[in-house]
């Protein structure tokens, strides 16, 4: 029995809906990044990007556990001397709560040439309402 490679012209990518309300953000975040890989599919090859696209919705209403939205920081430097911008996660989810989602599922990602490629098919909204209707996602329970 041969051992079975999925070829990048075989992929069949499908969309998911994902409501974000009450949802703990790692948990969900690591949901969202075995989609992304496609490791929900029989047909996981490591090397091919045979993930699906995801849509998150209601990305305001995420749950975080802990002290963490007084202790988690992010960090970014401006690339000037004396440029290091640090965020709290409470300032974060007012002011981009799309972000706080997309950095978590970018970090549980694999860290290859594959990354960039799918961090494009996820979509991430603070409300409800999305553009994404034409595509009919199918809505995805974690």
């Amino acid at each position: 029995m041969k051992t079975f490679m999925q070829k990048k012209e075989e992929v069949q990518r499908e969309w998911f809906l994902v409501d974000a309300t009450g949802k703990t953000l790692g948990r969900l975040a690591s949901e969202i990044a075995k989609i992304l890989m496609g490791k929900h599919k029989p047909t996981y090859t490591p090397h091919v990007d045979g993930g699906d696209f995801v849509v998150v919705i209601n990305a305001d209403k995420i749950h975080v556990t802990g002290r963490k939205l007084e202790k988690k920081i992010y960090y970014k430097h401006t690339l000037y001397p004396g440029g290091l911008k640090e965020t709290k996660l409470k300032d974060m989810l007012k002011e981009k709560p799309e972000e706080v989602i997309r950095l978590a599922v970018k970090g549980m990602l694999p860290k290859n040439k594959l990354r960039d490629r799918r961090m494009k098919r996820l979509k991430v909204y603070a409300g409800s309402e999305h553009p994404h209707g034409a595509q009919n996602p199918k809505p995805l329970e974690l």
